[in-house]
């Protein structure tokens, strides 16, 4: 896919940098450019522009990208000029950051359908990991879809996932378990590394330290955390 990121700050930037990594085309814009140079060599392309200029952003491939991401967190009447302008210009997918409450109410009122909270997000992340000792990892699709990490539940070991009926007692689908093995590096070092089993399916047996990846809704992944032993 083809991503526009405008705004290479903290989160702007290791957005661009994993998506990068993930294979995607990445065009990072920012009207600093010590911060286009810091990144330049990291992702597709980097572009000093400045994004609230009308005849500026005209120079940037809008049309090409899949989706345009207004990531400027700082200078919030810049974020907004800037998401009004890829509004007027009538991108395919605009995903716009809100960093306050009344931020986020001005985007909407701008009709941004798709509003991102980085360091909100972040937050409720690691409350997730720091309060449920059975999540390994966790991250919210939307408002109500999550994919996490779990150990499995000491009533689920020996069993198949045609026993279990996740999908139809709780609404949860397991899209893979993963497995620890032990890999040697070159230098003949070994180490723990996680191993996917594939897509699972209803035959799929779930074993003692095995990890599973599950997808819902978050009120039916804790209720399925709650009625279980870990």
């Amino acid at each position: 896919m083809k991503f526009i990121i405008i705004g290479l700050g903290n989160f702007g930037t290791s957005l661009a940098e994993r998506l990068t990594k993930s294979g995607h085309e990445v065009i990072g814009v920012d009207r600093n450019i010590g911060k286009v140079e810091a990144i330049k060599e990291k992702i597709t392309h980097a572009i000093c522009v400045n994004s609230t200029d009308p005849q500026a952003v005209m120079s940037l491939p809008l049309s090409l990208a899949d989706i345009v991401i207004v990531a400027i967190g700082e200078d919030e009447g810049g974020n907004i000029m800037t998401t009004a302008l890829m509004k007027q210009m009538k991108v395919k997918r605009l995903i716009g950051r809100a960093v306050s409450a009344l931020h986020q109410t001005i985007l909407e009122a701008m009709g941004v359908d798709e509003i991102i909270h980085p360091e909100e997000e972040a937050a409720e992340h690691w409350v997730k990991k720091l309060t449920n000792k059975s999540i390994i990892e966790s991250f919210d699709l939307t408002s109500n879809t999550s994919i996490i990490e779990i150990k499995t539940p000491n009533t689920c070991v020996g069993k198949s996932l045609a026993e279990l009926s996740l999908s139809k007692k709780y609404n949860i689908i397991v899209l893979t378990t993963l497995k620890t093995v032990k890999e040697t590096n070159l230098i003949g070092i070994s180490k723990s590394v996680l191993k996917s089993e594939g897509i699972a399916n209803a035959q799929t047996h779930l074993e003692e330290d095995d990890i599973m990846v599950m997808y819902g809704n978050p009120k039916d992944i804790d209720r399925f955390l709650s009625e279980h032993k870990f």
